[in-house]
């Protein structure tokens, strides 16, 4: 009979372990999941001003003005919501072969209490792409 007392009570005591054991790692577990969900986020931006700046910046040295380049980067952003003053484009007066810049600056705010307070918010993401005019805006 004692027997079966003491295999109740470790039975008993298991429930309690796991309780115990899922305690210790759920923080850990949404952290990890967070963390992938803002690194998700950040790399969704990085890629796209980068794309847009490339399109911005080949859009511009065919022959577009700087208006056009800047009101193309902003029609075609999808979820970042870019504005004019975001996009540098350098020099304003252009000259068969010489460079073009297009950059754009863009800073994410991260939306999860846990990693803003690990990380720096905001996060500041720059691309700038180059190309060889090859033809003047008209």
């Amino acid at each position: 009979m004692k027997i079966m007392t003491i295999i109740k009570k470790i039975h008993r005591n298991d429930k309690g372990q796991s309780m115990v054991e899922m305690a210790i790692i759920l923080p850990v577990l949404l952290l990890i999941l967070f963390a992938i969900f803002e690194f998700g986020r950040i790399l969704g931006a990085y890629m796209l001003i980068h794309d847009l700046a490339r399109d911005g910046v080949r859009y511009g040295v065919v022959g577009m003005s700087d208006q056009s380049i800047k009101d193309h980067i902003m029609e075609h952003d999808s979820f970042l919501n870019i504005n004019s003053d975001d996009i540098n484009i350098t020099p304003s007066i252009r000259s068969l072969g010489s460079a073009l810049t297009v950059g754009i600056d863009y800073e994410i705010e991260i939306i999860t209490p846990i990693i803003s307070s690990i990380v720096p918010n905001p996060i500041n993401l720059r691309a700038e792409y180059v190309m060889r005019v090859e033809k003047l805006p008209q």
